[in-house]
């Protein structure tokens, strides 16, 4: 087994309107010995924005930022910029967050180039209902059910003045190109998937059309054990180790008082991060 020591909490909610609520799913990134903690802040009422602070260790914060330093501007956002995860790759950072309007949620992307300043650029994954997606995941076959058990049900929550779009969130880069290509995994539940391109340009519906109809081709993470049997989603972003692409995620199972989440490890190959060579077969840790 493992041995994994909690340091216990390092940051905070403070008396801040845009903070009020909780911090928590901090995305961190080391930048000439300084750690750049990006936060997802909620206030009342479950809006999120993103916070920033600067830490000289894993403990120690020197720096915080009293506003946030992203926030919601658009329609697809109007709920809340949750969850971020960063990384350089090669001179620019890709950040990436769940956009949520109050009914969808789906991964968005923002860069920058000193992570001061940040563009959105936008939803990264498709604005497909679950009834599109699910025609064409299944034109060689039957799907996995739990993408039926944890997708469908959203469509009984749709108004006729909104549309209810497949969620598809936890988006998360690779910190530097594979064979010449951007790589990214999100995640519709119950699995992590992974997508490979040569440019964000390339995400088309004509794209994600043809991505869904190889659904199974682009799964790296399916359920498999106990702690995570119900479905997974991605954590931190790709670790680079001798031995492959340390991938650490969480996972879930549900029990009688709901779901628990515990912190899992993968790993996947370095030329070809679709296929997963290990998995811990035991939480790294839990509640």
């Amino acid at each position: 087994m493992l041995d994994v020591k909690k340091e216990g909490i390092i940051l905070q909610k403070t008396k801040l309107g845009f903070e009020n609520e909780g911090v928590l799913n901090p995305a961190a990134i080391i930048v000439d010995n300084t750690i750049h903690l990006f936060y997802r802040a909620v206030s009342k009422g479950n809006y999120s924005s993103i916070g920033y602070c600067k830490l000289i260790s894993p403990l120690v914060i020197t720096e915080r930022s009293d506003t946030p330093v992203l926030f919601p501007q658009f329609d697809y956002e109007t709920h809340g910029v949750e969850d971020p995860r960063v990384v350089r790759i090669e001179n620019l950072y890709y950040l990436t967050y769940t956009a949520y309007d109050g009914v969808n949620a789906m991964g968005a992307l923002a860069t920058s180039e000193d992570l001061v300043t940040f563009k959105k650029e936008g939803l990264i994954v498709p604005k497909i209902t679950y009834d599109e997606f699910k025609h064409l995941a299944e034109s060689k076959g039957s799907i996995n059910e739990k993408y039926l058990r944890y997708n469908e049900p959203w469509r009984s929550l749709e108004k006729k003045s909104e549309k209810i779009y497949l969620w598809d969130k936890n988006v998360i880069f690779f910190p530097r190109k594979i064979n010449g290509k951007l790589h990214f995994l999100h995640r519709i539940r119950p699995d992590i998937q992974i997508v490979a391109i040569n440019s964000l340009s390339e995400l088309t519906t004509e794209f994600w059309q043809n991505y869904f109809l190889l659904l199974e081709e682009c799964i790296v993470l399916s359920p498999k054990f106990k702690h995570e049997v119900s479905y997974m989603g991605g954590g931190c972003p790709p670790i680079e180790t001798a031995h492959g692409w340390l991938i650490i995620y969480h996972g879930v199972h549900d029990t009688v008082n709901g779901y628990v989440y515990s912190a899992c490890a993968a790993l996947l190959e370095l030329d070809n991060p679709q296929k997963e060579i290990a998995r811990l077969p035991y939480a790294l840790f839990g509640p």
